[in-house]
């Protein structure tokens, strides 16, 4: 538990995918290739209609990536493996047949931005806000860049990122495309994703399947793309500014 868990459970065509970590749902290395293997599994599971993303907890949806993690960076190679780790995750909801649903309870930061926008459809609360921190930590959004700018468009994800301390309200990513609703509750939200999964599960696989490379086509390079970017911020992790950053947000000194 203490480094975090990932399950699916499938009932009446759903596949719900959860992750949990006890910082705040944040991604270690570990965490997000079980994340990636359970949602390639699920797109492959023919008893799977759908999938659901979603994390434990109220507050957070996901914090991003693992600050211990980060700090215990030492080389090129250790640093694009873990990058490579959001690359995975959003590649495997990328490639799988199914529909991927993401609910989004509670903040989304960094990465967590990425898994919302990687998803085909994302679903909210209000307080659901949203930021792309990357580069205030001497890197930036890279791996997740194109999933969210494509969800999103240039514009907003340049804003983004460049404003990189502040939080988007769950209404600013709703207009801008992240979320397709927010809802006021966690109570209200889960109800929606219910209908919407339930509904999707009783319909068509192959018209699904066939709608799903509709809607990312133009993405068929994101392999090799991704793992560039995931090399790119594997180097800057390992500049002084991000270590000296880290450090200093470990302590509790902004």
């Amino acid at each position: 538990m203490s480094n975090g868990k990932v399950e699916t459970i499938i009932k009446n065509g759903i596949a719900t995918v959860q992750f949990m970590h006890p910082q705040s749902n944040s991604l270690p290395g570990t965490l997000l290739m079980s994340l990636a293997a359970e949602i390639e599994k699920a797109g492959n599971n023919n008893d799977a209609k759908v999938i659901v993303l979603k994390s434990e907890g109220e507050k957070t949806f996901c914090a991003g990536a693992s600050f211990d993690e980060l700090i215990s960076i030492s080389d090129l190679a250790t640093g694009k493996k873990f990058f490579s780790g959001f690359a995975a995750v959003i590649n495997a909801m990328r490639k799988a047949p199914k529909f991927v649903i993401a609910r989004v309870q509670g903040k989304a930061v960094g990465g967590g931005v990425g898994l919302a926008a990687a998803a085909d459809y994302t679903l909210a609360t209000e307080a659901a806000q949203a930021k792309l921190s990357e580069l205030n930590v001497g890197i930036g959004p890279f791996v997740v860049g194109p999933a969210v700018e494509r969800k999103i468009g240039t514009s907003a994800f340049s804003s983004m990122s460049i404003n990189a301390g502040e939080w988007m309200s769950a209404e600013w990513a709703r207009e801008k495309g992240l979320y397709v609703n927010v809802y006021p509750t966690i109570a209200e939200l889960d109800k929606a994703v219910d209908e919407l999964a339930g509904k999707l599960a009783q319909s068509n696989p192959e018209a699904m399947a066939m709608l799903k490379k509709v809607f990312w086509q133009g993405t068929d390079d994101w392999d090799k793309l991704l793992s560039e970017r995931a090399e790119m911020s594997g180097k800057l992790v390992l500049s002084e500014f991000t270590r000296n950053f880290i450090e200093k947000f470990k302590q509790g000194v902004r």
